[in-house]
């Protein structure tokens, strides 16, 4: 995540974004940075996103059925942005 966690795990799909919720954190999932990227202008940080699938099989006509896990994973580059509010 660029700080001090190392990772944020899902389990599930996760909340469809609606508009309605504005900037309000996610229900299931997310992460919230607790100081400022200010001072990391033009910082790239590599951010890796796997996803592990559990897929059970079955064919039809009783030919045969079995499970396998398929995990993928990628990687890119993301600069961070960054709006400063003031209350």
């Amino acid at each position: 995540m660029g700080d001090s966690t190392s990772a944020v795990v899902c389990n599930g799909p996760g909340t469809v974004y609606n508009a309605s919720y504005g900037k309000q954190e996610s229900p299931t999932c997310g992460h919230t940075y607790s100081s400022t990227w200010a001072a990391q202008k033009g910082a790239k940080y590599t951010v890796t996103a796997t996803s592990t699938w559990t897929v059970n099989w079955q064919a039809n006509g009783g030919g045969g059925a079995g499970q396998f896990t398929e995990t993928r994973q990628s990687n890119v580059q993301v600069a961070i942005g960054e709006l400063q509010v003031v209350r």
